[in-house]
């Protein structure tokens, strides 16, 4: 066919390294798209965002020793010791939106990138690379974050600031489809018949009656997919935006994690791209490209040690720029792959559902600031550099296997992902409660000696112990 033994070819073909269409034609438009094929369409995405971001780093750092804008070790459980200066959630900023920049320029100039094929940009379907809602969500996010590396805001600004962005996720339907791969098989199973929309994707509408007609209703029509999906969207960019921002306590980690995390991300949204999943394929493989870029170029710079820190602009940016790729893995409906993707970055995720559990534990309130997370624990035992290599090692395996979901069976990974989230919180939670667990030992034998004692005087008072008693049985014994 083409001159090499069909024995490697067939090993190429299985191992996804080459896909061939119809053998001996020759024509390269038979050719199958595979992940490495389509991903070398889009480096430039890659590279814009790594440059960008490997050259802006230090410009912001200037800026943020001339302004002030430092991190001073005020807090026992910091690990620097001398002041770093913040901003470098900026610098990230810039990369990722040079990576999305890129892939605009790349849809009026050709060459600049090369789309793969889909039969989405035949239909017209193919939007903007990335919607301006995307955009305006992470130029929201930043900026909450930034203010308050610099002079300071209330928690609920923060929210505020989070729900902002969470909603122009919902303008654009970005993440809202999740929630119809889980109500209309519900719907379906209960024998409610789903409403079909224009777009052929399908819902469930109900009416609010209302006592007069209104432009020929007599109810107010309400997309139950629509408001679920928003809810979906509030709540996981809450959650991974702050999980991000508490595992961000070392040199080097948030970044390193987060880069290791966009790889398995990026691996799930090319499988998509290869069997043509929907008009956000593209947007996916972007996102996930100009994120890892920023981190690769953030990270030199930010590695142990440090001199300078992403801060709550970059550490709540990477959060979300992360939980828009994971709810796009569900565009169409396809749950699991969400799943694929919350497994995929596990360990910011585990570690914040550690802090939660850990504090209702000792009665503490859930914002309560300590030094048992994972990073800390690893820290005191493997060093700065150990505990960040460890925690690289945690979430290449979280990557791993988010991204085996797309290649074997499922149920398989499930349970290995479950296997290692036990473990790990088992024993992080068990080091985390040791003082107090030693606690509860010694109030027992205080308590066990003074019951003890008791007796022992009571019987010494009354001139000698009682034949038969306990005291005398052991004093018979010994």
């Amino acid at each position: 066919m083409t001159g090499l033994p069909d024995i490697l070819i067939a090993a190429m073909k299985a191992t996804g390294v080459i896909a061939l269409g119809v053998e001996g034609s020759g024509d390269a438009s038979t050719v199958e798209p595979t992940r490495l094929s389509i991903v070398e369409g889009y480096v430039g995405v890659l590279m814009a965002a790594f440059l960008v971001t490997l050259c802006a780093t230090p410009i912001m750092r200037r800026v943020a020793v001339a302004q002030g804008i430092i991190d001073r070790p005020n807090e026992a459980r910091k690990v620097h010791r001398i002041p770093i200066a913040y901003l470098g959630g900026v610098a990230v900023y810039l990369g990722i939106i040079a990576g999305i920049f890129y892939s605009v320029l790349g849809v009026k100039i050709d060459g600049l990138v090369d789309w793969h094929t889909s039969k989405f940009h035949e239909l017209g379907s193919f939007f903007l690379p990335i919607p301006p809602s995307i955009v305006l969500g992470m130029t929201v996010i930043m900026l909450v974050g930034l203010i308050d590396d610099v002079t300071g805001i209330s928690p609920r600004v923060k929210i505020g600031g989070q729900l902002f962005a969470a909603a122009a996720m919902a303008v654009d339907n970005v993440g809202v489809k999740l929630a119809a791969g889980i109500l209309i098989p519900v719907a379906h199973s209960l024998g409610i018949t789903p409403t079909v929309l224009p777009d052929t994707s399908s819902t469930l509408l109900f009416h609010i009656p209302l006592p007069f007609t209104i432009l020929g209703s007599s109810g107010i029509p309400v997309d139950v997919v629509y408001w679920v999906g928003t809810a979906i969207i509030a709540v996981a960019v809450l959650g991974l935006c702050n999980a991000s921002n508490l595992i961000d306590g070392l040199d080097g980690l948030l970044s390193g994690t987060t880069a290791i995390s966009a790889m398995g991300l990026l691996v799930v949204a090319l499988g998509l791209a290869v069997i043509d999943d929907g008009p956000r394929d593209s947007q996916r493989i972007i996102l996930c490209l100009a994120l890892l870029g920023a981190c690769l170029g953030f990270l030199p710079h930010n590695f142990n040690p440090a001199n300078i820190f992403l801060g709550d602009a970059g550490s709540l940016l990477l959060g979300y720029v992360t939980c828009v790729i994971i709810l796009m893995m569900g565009d169409t409906g396809k749950t699991w792959l969400v799943a694929a993707g919350l497994m995929i970055y596990a360990v910011p995720i585990i570690d914040t559902t550690l802090a939660i559990v850990r504090r209702k534990m000792e009665g503490k309130p859930i914002s309560a600031p300590d030094d048992q997370h994972l990073h800390h624990m690893l820290k005191r035992a493997l060093g700065v550099k150990g505990a960040v290599f460890a925690l690289y090692g945690i979430a290449a395996t979280c990557a791993v296997l988010g991204a085996s979901i797309t290649l074997i069976r499922a149920r398989g990974v499930y349970f290995l992902a479950l296997l290692l989230v036990s473990y790990v919180g088992v024993t992080a939670i068990k080091i985390a409660r040791k003082r107090a667990i030693e606690a509860q030992a010694a109030e027992y034998e205080a308590k066990r000696a003074a019951g003890l004692a008791g007796p022992a005087a009571a019987t010494g008072a009354g001139g000698g112990a009682v034949a038969g008693s306990p005291a005398n049985a052991r004093s018979t014994n010994a």
